[in-house]
C-alpha cells in the first residue's frame, strides 16, 4: 500500500480494493439466494419461513465476527501505515484466535436456544421441524463462515483482495452444485441445503489457510503474547459493527414476531423473498466498506487525514450511485421477481406490492453504512456506534412496532426507508463535525 498511489488515483485505488470485496460479498449473498431458490421451489413457503425465522442467529454470528475482525484490521492497518510490523502481526494472530474461540462457544450456546426461540415465535409444527433440520446443521457452519470472513479482511488489508474473490466464486459454484444434487436429486430438503453450505464453507477455509501458509506477504501465523489492551481496543473499534449487526439480529427477530402476529407464514415468506434483494445490496455496501476501510486506516495512521476523508467522500458517491441503480432495477423487475422463488399467488402479490417501497431505503443506506465504516476506521467508535444503532435498532424497532398495527404489511415495507432517511440526518451531522475538527487541527498543525 502506497500513500502516493492512493493520492493520485483515489477512485482507481478504491475500486481496486473494493471491487474484489464487492464481488466476494455478492458471491456470499448469492449463496443465500440460491439456497432460497431451492427451498422455495422444492420445499415450499414453510421452508422459506423457517429459514427466515432463524436469521437473527446468523446476524448474531456476523455481529461478533465483524466486531472482532473489523476492530482488529483497523488497528493492524494503522500499525501497517506506521510501519510497525511486529504489532501488525501480533494483532492479526490475536484477532483470529479470538474470533475462533468466541464463535465456537457461541455456536454451542445457540444450539440450546433453538427450542425457546421457536416457542416464543409460536411457529407451527411444520415450520419448527424445518427450522431444527436447517439450523441444527448450520450451527456447525456459521463459526467457519465467520472465520473465513475475518481472514478475508486481512487478505484485503495486505493488498490482495482478488484472492478471496476467487475463493468466493469457487464457494458459490460448489454450493449451487451441491444444492442441486442434495435437494433436487437426493431429496434431502432443508437438511441438504445446510449440508451443502457446510461443505462449501470448509472448502473455502482450506483455500484461505493455504493463502496464509504459502502466499501471505504481511500477515503470518506465529506465536504472540496475548494483549488485554489490544483486545479492549479491538472490541471498542469494532463496537459499531457489533451494534449494527446485533441490531439487525434483534430487528429481524422483531420483524418475524410482528409479521407472524399480524400476517402469518405468507407474510414471513414474502419478507424473506424481498430480503434477498436487501441482503445482496447490503453485501455490496459491506464490500465497498471493506475495500475502503484499509485505505482510510492506512492514510489516517500516516497522518493524512484529508486523504482519508477524500476516500470516504468518493466511496459515498459510489454507494449512492449503486443505490440508485438497484432501485431502478427493482422498478423494472418487481412484477416477476417473486415468482422466481415460489408458486403462491398470495405471497407473490405481497412481494410485488412491497418491494418497491422497501427499495427506497437503498437510496440512503449506502451513505449511512460507509460513514459508519469511516468512523470505525479512524478509531472513532462512538460516532460509528450511534449511526449503526440508530439505523439497525432504535429507529427501526420503533417503526417495526408502530407501523404494522396501523398499515399492515405496508407498514413492514415502510419501516426500512423511514429509518434510513432519519439516520442519514445523523450521518451528515457527524460528517460535518469531523470535517470541522480536521480543519481546526490542520490550522494548528496537528
Amino acid at each position: 500500500m502506497n500513500l502516493e498511489n492512493i493520492r493520485i488515483g483515489k477512485r482507481k485505488t478504491i475500486m481496486q480494493f473494493a471491487l474484489p470485496a464487492i464481488i466476494a460479498m455478492m458471491m456470499t449473498s448469492l449463496i443465500t439466494v440460491v439456497d432460497g431458490f431451492f427451498i422455495g421451489n422444492y420445499v415450499g413457503k414453510e421452508g422459506l419461513a423457517a429459514v427466515n425465522l432463524g436469521l437473527p442467529i446468523i446476524y448474531l454470528f456476523l455481529a461478533v465476527g465483524l466486531m472482532i475482525s473489523v476492530g482488529g484490521i483497523a488497528i493492524a492497518g494503522m500499525a501497517l501505515g506506521a510501519k510497525d510490523m511486529q504489532k501488525c502481526n501480533d494483532v492479526f494472530n490475536q484477532t483470529m484466535c479470538t474470533v475462533t474461540g468466541i464463535t465456537v462457544l457461541l455456536s454451542a450456546v445457540m444450539y440450546l436456544c433453538i427450542e425457546p426461540m421457536l416457542a416464543f415465535l409460536k411457529a407451527d409444527a411444520q415450520v419448527a421441524a424445518y427450522f431444527k433440520d436447517y439450523y441444527g446443521i448450520l450451527l456447525l457452519q456459521l463459526p467457519i463462515m465467520v472465520i473465513n470472513s475475518s481472514f478475508s479482511m486481512f487478505i484485503r488489508g495486505e493488498g490482495n483482495p482478488q484472492y478471496f474473490m476467487k475463493v468466493s466464486m469457487i464457494t458459490l459454484g460448489l454450493n449451487a452444485l451441491l444444492d442441486y444434487l442434495f435437494v433436487r436429486h437426493i431429496g434431502l430438503g432443508v437438511r441438504g441445503i445446510a449440508v451443502a453450505s457446510l461443505i462449501a464453507t470448509i472448502v473455502a477455509l482450506i483455500c484461505v489457510l493455504h493463502y496464509f501458509l504459502r502466499k501471505s506477504t504481511v500477515y503470518k501465523f506465529r506465536r504472540f503474547g496475548f494483549s488485554k489492551e489490544t483486545l479492549v481496543k479491538t472490541l471498542l473499534n469494532g463496537s459499531s459493527e457489533f451494534v449494527g449487526e446485533m441490531s439487525l439480529s434483534i430487528s429481524m427477530f422483531a420483524y418475524n414476531f410482528v409479521i407472524m402476529k399480524y400476517i402469518g407464514v405468507d407474510g414471513v415468506s414474502a419478507f424473506t423473498i424481498v430480503g434477498y434483494i436487501s441482503y445482496i445490496f447490503s453485501m455490496i455496501l459491506i464490500g465497498f466498506g471493506q475495500g475502503a476501510s484499509p485505505l482510510i486506516s492506512f492514510a489516517y495512521g500516516a497522518k493524512e487525514k484529508h486523504l482519508a476523508t477524500d476516500v470516504r467522500k468518493l466511496t459515498n458517491q459510489m454507494v449512492f450511485g449503486a443505490g440508485v441503480t438497484t432501485f431502478l432495477l427493482v422498478l423494472l423487475g418487481h412484477k416477476w421477481y417473486g415468482g422466481l422463488f415460489i408458486d403462491n399467488e398470495a405471497v407473490e402479490q405481497m412481494v410485488q406490492s412491497g418491494i418497491v417501497l422497501f427499495a427506497v431505503s437503498f437510496l440512503f443506506s449506502g451513505i449511512n453504512t460507509i460513514t459508519s465504516f469511516y468512523f470505525t476506521s479512524i478509531g472513532k467508535a462512538k460516532e460509528s456506534a450511534i449511526i449503526s444503532s440508530s439505523r439497525g435498532f432504535v429507529l427501526l424497532l420503533i417503526c417495526i412496532f408502530l407501523l404494522p398495527p396501523l398499515l399492515g404489511m405496508t407498514g413492514i415495507w415502510l419501516a426500512a426507508p423511514i429509518t434510513e432517511t432519519l439516520t442519514l440526518l445523523l450521518s451528515l451531522f457527524f460528517i460535518a463535525s469531523d470535517s470541522r475538527s480536521i480543519k481546526i487541527a490542520s490550522l494548528h498543525g496537528t
